[in-house]
C-alpha cells in the first residue's frame, strides 16, 4: 500500500470514527437548541476551594462523565453501598436556568468520570475492568487475573510499556515510583473509592510532572467528612478458585474532627497453578476542616504474595499447545513476587484572603518488593531480586482565585520536590552472595503554572508551563561471586552515571460551550517521560558480536510527546455524548528490544485515534452506556517504519445496561467489552500471528434492603478462552508463549451497614 493511500485511510477512519456520533445525534441536539434559552449565559461565580485532601485539577462530575450510569433510586430509603459518605460535590459557580459551571478540569482534554456508585454497581471483577470500559483504555494482564493483580492500564496504546505513560493519582498526588512496577489498582480498596478521574493525553504534565504521555488516572478516596457521627461497613465473599475476600470500613465525625479506615484482605488460589494471591490493603485518614483552614493525615500499607504461573508454549513445528493441552498449568511452579508498600501523607489548607489559598503537603512511600525465579525444581535457583525503593515529597502550592478585567479566573502555581532512592540486590538465590548491587537515587525539583480564564460565559481558555530539573546517580556493585560460574550468570559491572537534565512541559486548551447542549473542545500539550531506574539497570549494549558481555552505562534518552486534539461534547437531557480524535508524535520512546536484550530509545513513532463515548438515560430506572475507540500506534521511521506497535489493539469497545428493577431490593448490570487482535511482544517487525480478538460478557445483581445488601456476580458468561499478552520467541518462527485468562467465573458477596 503506497504512503498516500495509508494515509488516505487513515484519515477516513478517524473521520467516520469521530463524526458518526455527531450526524447519528444531530437531530437530538437540534430539538434541545430549540428548547433552550437564547439569552446570554450568566458570569461564572468565583469561590474558593474546599477539601485539600482532593485533586489539583478534576473534572466536572455532572458534566462531560459519559461514563456514569447512576439510575436514580426510586424509593427515598438511603443507599447502604454508599456508607461511609463521600467528601463534598463538584463546585457549583452558578445557578439557575441555562446555568453553567467553569470548566472544572484541564480546559481542552477528554475526561470520563467513574463514581464511587458504578464501581459498586458494576459487575466487573477488578478496577482495572472497570476503567477498561473507559474508550481508548486497554489491559494487559500476565498472571492470572486474581484480584488484578499487577494489571496494567494502557492509555492510547503503549503496550508493555503502559504503566510508564500512564500516571497515577491518589488524591491528585502522584504515586508513580521511579521503577517500572508500576501502580497495582489491587492494592487500592475497592470500597475507600469515592471517584476514579480519567483525563487521557499528556497535558497533565504541567501540573503533575512526567509518566502522563498517555494520560492521568486520579483515584480520590473517601475520607468520611460531613459524615454521620459514625458508620460501619463490613462485607464478605466466596467466588471461583477458592476465592475468598472481606472488607470493612468506618468512619467518624466529631466537631470539625473526622476519620476513617478502609480495608480489604483476599485468598484465591488463582486459575492457574502456581497461581495463589494472598493480600492486605488498608487505608486511613484523619481529617480536621473549619472554615479557612483543612488539614489531614492519610496513612495506607498493603502486603502481597503472589505466584508466578509463567506462560504456555505453543510450537506449530513441534505440535506442542499447551493452551489447549495443559491450559492451566504452569512452566515455572515456584517462580513468585511479594511486596510490602507502606505510605504517609499530610499537609493542609489555609485561606490566606478570599480566593488565595496556600496548600502545602508532602510524604514519604515506602515499597520492599522480592522475588524468586527458579527451573522445574526449588533447587534449580536462576535469579533472586530484594529490592527496596524511598520516595519522600512536599508538593507546596497557590490556588488563586480572582477576576481579571471581568473575567472569572484560576491560577495553580506551585513547586514539587520528589526523592527517590533505590537499593537492588540480585543473587542467584536468597541468601546468597548478591552479583549485582545496584543503587540509584534521583531527585527532581520543578516549578509549574496553570491558569484558566473564562473569556466569555461560554468560553474557557486554559495554558500553562512546567519547569523540571531531574538529578540522578547511579552505580553497580559486582561482586567476585564464585557461583556465578556456575549458574552461568556472569556479567559485567555497569559504568556508573552522574546526570542532570532539564525538560518542561506545555499545555494549551480550549473549551466553547455554543448552547447547554452543544460544546466543542481542543488542546495542544507537550510532555515527557524520564527513564525508570529498571530500564536503566537493562540499558545496553549487553553483548558484543561474538556474545561476550558489555558493561551497561544506566544512560538512556528521555522520551518527549506532542500532542494535538479535539472533540465535541453533547449533553441534551438524557442523552450524553463525548467524541474526540487525537495525534501524538512521540521521540525517544523508551522500549525493551528483544535481539539486542536492552532497553533503546526507539527511532520516531506516533499515536493517532478517536474516542467516543456515550450514556443514554431511558427512565429513572434504566439507564444505557457505551463507548468504541480507534487507536494507532506505529513506528514513524527506522527499519519498522509503518508497522505497528505491539501489543496495541487497533478497535476496542463497550456497552452496559443498569436497571433498577425494584426500589433498589433488585438491581441488575450487564456489561460487554471487546478488543480486536493485537501483534505479540517483541514481534515489531510485524511477522508472527496475532493475539486473537476476543470479548467477556458480565452480569451482576444486587440489591439491599434495609442495612443489609447482598450480590451475586458472573464473570465472562460466555466462557471465553482469551489471552491479551503473549510474547514471541526470538529464535524460533511461529514458537510463542501466551498467558491464558480465566473462563467463566462466579462471586457471592454479603454484609451490612451500622
Amino acid at each position: 500500500m503506497s504512503s498516500t493511500s495509508a494515509t488516505r485511510q487513515r484519515r477516513f477512519w478517524l473521520a467516520s470514527s469521530f463524526l458518526a456520533p455527531i450526524v447519528t445525534l444531530g437531530i437530538s441536539a437540534a430539538h434541545a437548541q430549540q428548547t433552550t434559552s437564547s439569552d446570554q449565559l450568566p458570569p461564572i461565580e468565583v469561590n474558593p476551594p474546599g477539601d485539600a485532601n482532593r485533586t489539583r485539577a478534576k473534572p466536572a462530575t455532572d458534566q462531560t462523565s459519559t461514563l456514569r450510569r447512576v439510575v436514580p433510586r426510586t424509593s427515598s430509603r438511603p443507599d447502604p453501598n454508599a456508607v461511609p459518605a463521600p467528601g463534598p460535590a463538584a463546585e457549583t459557580f452558578s445557578t439557575g436556568v441555562g446555568a453553567v459551571r467553569q470548566f472544572n478540569g484541564i480546559v481542552g482534554t477528554s475526561t470520563a468520570v467513574i463514581t464511587a456508585q458504578d464501581i459498586a454497581l458494576s459487575p466487573a471483577s477488578t478496577v482495572q475492568e472497570i476503567i477498561a470500559q473507559t474508550p481508548g483504555v486497554q489491559l494487559t494482564t500476565l498472571f492470572g487475573g486474581v484480584n488484578g493483580a499487577r494489571t496494567s492500564v494502557d492509555l492510547r496504546g503503549f503496550g508493555a510499556f503502559a504503566s510508564s505513560n500512564t500516571l497515577l493519582l491518589i488524591n491528585g498526588r502522584r504515586v508513580n515510583d521511579v521503577d517500572m512496577q508500576g501502580v497495582d489498582f489491587s492494592t487500592i480498596p475497592r470500597d475507600s473509592i469515592e471517584r476514579i478521574e480519567i483525563t487521557r493525553g499528556n497535558s497533565g504534565a504541567v501540573l503533575y510532572g512526567d509518566n502522563a504521555i498517555g494520560g492521568v488516572i486520579n483515584v480520590v478516596l473517601k475520607n468520611g467528612v460531613g459524615g454521620p457521627p459514625v458508620a460501619i461497613r463490613a462485607e464478605a465473599g466466596v467466588g471461583s478458585f477458592k476465592q475468598r475476600q472481606a472488607s470493612v470500613s468506618a468512619a467518624t465525625n466529631y466537631g470539625p474532627w473526622s476519620t476513617s479506615f478502609y480495608g480489604n484482605g483476599i485468598k484465591s488460589d488463582g486459575y492457574r497453578v502456581n497461581n495463589a494471591l494472598d493480600q492486605r490493603n488498608g487505608v486511613g485518614n484523619l481529617n480536621y476542616t473549619t472554615p479557612d483552614l483543612t488539614a489531614f493525615l492519610t496513612l495506607s500499607g498493603d502486603d502481597q504474595k503472589l505466584g508466578f504461573p509463567g506462560g504456555r508454549t505453543v510450537d506449530p513445528a513441534t505440535g506442542l499447545n499447551q493452551l489447549v493441552t495443559d491450559r492451566r498449568g504452569t512452566n515455572t511452579p515456584f517462580d513468585y513476587g511479594n511486596q510490602q508498600g507502606a505510605n504517609a501523607t499530610a499537609g493542609f489548607t489555609k485561606t490566606l484572603t478570599n480566593g488565595v489559598d496556600l496548600i502545602v503537603d508532602g510524604g514519604v512511600r515506602d515499597k520492599k518488593q522480592q522475588a524468586g525465579f527458579f527451573g522445574l525444581l526449588p533447587t534449580i535457583p536462576f535469579n533472586y531480586v530484594d529490592s527496596h525503593l524511598q520516595t519522600w515529597s512536599i508538593t507546596p502550592r497557590l490556588s488563586i482565585k480572582n477576576v481579571i478585567f471581568g473575567m472569572p479566573s484560576t491560577i495553580l502555581t506551585g513547586v514539587d520536590y520528589y526523592d527517590a532512592t533505590y537499593h537492588s540486590e540480585r543473587p542467584v538465590a536468597k541468601g546468597m552472595i548478591p552479583i549485582h548491587t545496584y543503587d540509584l537515587s534521583q531527585q527532581t525539583l520543578a516549578g509549574y503554572f496553570q491558569q484558566t480564564i473564562g473569556l466569555l460565559p461560554t468560553t474557557d481558555f486554559s495554558y500553562g508551563g512546567r519547569l523540571q530539573r531531574t538529578t540522578l546517580k547511579a552505580r553497580d556493585i559486582l561482586q567476585n561471586d564464585p557461583n556465578c560460574a556456575i549458574f552461568f550468570t556472569c556479567s559485567v559491572q555497569n559504568f556508573p552515571l552522574d546526570s542532570e537534565e532539564g525538560q518542561y512541559a506545555l499545555h494549551i486548551g480550549l473549551e466553547h460551550r455554543f448552547n447547554n447542549v452543544f460544546s466543542v473542545f481542543g488542546r495542544a500539550a507537550r510532555a515527557f517521560r524520564t527513564p525508570n531506574v529498571d530500564e536503566r539497570l537493562s540499558s545496553g549494549p549487553a553483548f558484543d558480536p561474538f556474545f561476550n558481555a558489555l558493561p551497561g552505562d544506566f544512560r538512556l534518552k528521555t522520551q518527549t510527546s506532542h500532542d494535538i486534539e479535539g472533540g465535541v461534547r453533547i449533553n441534551s437531557g438524557p442523552l450524553e455524548v463525548q467524541s474526540s480524535i487525537y495525534n501524538m508524535d512521540l521521540e525517544n520512546e523508551l522500549q525493551f528490544n528483544p535481539v539486542q536484550r536492552f532497553n533503546v530509545n526507539l527511532d520516531p513513532t506516533r499515536r493517532y485515534g478517536s474516542e467516543t463515548s456515550a450514556s443514554f438515560r431511558v427512565s429513572d430506572t434504566v439507564q444505557l452506556r457505551g463507548g468504541m475507540a480507534y487507536t494507532r500506534a506505529v513506528f514513524r521511521e527506522g527499519p519498522f517504519a509503518g508497522n505497528d506497535v505491539p501489543l496495541v489493539s487497533r478497535y476496542t469497545g463497550s456497552a452496559g445496561v443498569s436497571w433498577n428493577i425494584w426500589q433498589n431490593y433488585l438491581v441488575a448490570d450487564a456489561t460487554v467489552r471487546a478488543w480486536s487482535e493485537r501483534f505479540m511482544d517483541n514481534d515489531q517487525a510485524n511477522i508472527q500471528r496475532l493475539i486473537p480478538a476476543s470479548a467477556t460478557v458480565d452480569f451482576k445483581l444486587s440489591g439491599a434492603y434495609e442495612r443489609f445488601f447482598w450480590s451475586i456476580s458472573v464473570n465472562n458468561i460466555l466462557n471465553a478462552l482469551y489471552y491479551d499478552y503473549a510474547v514471541e520467541s526470538l529464535f524460533t518462527p511461529g514458537r510463542f508463549s501466551a498467558y491464558p485468562l480465566p473462563g467463566r467465573t462466579y462471586m457471592v458477596k454479603a454484609g451490612a451497614t451500622f
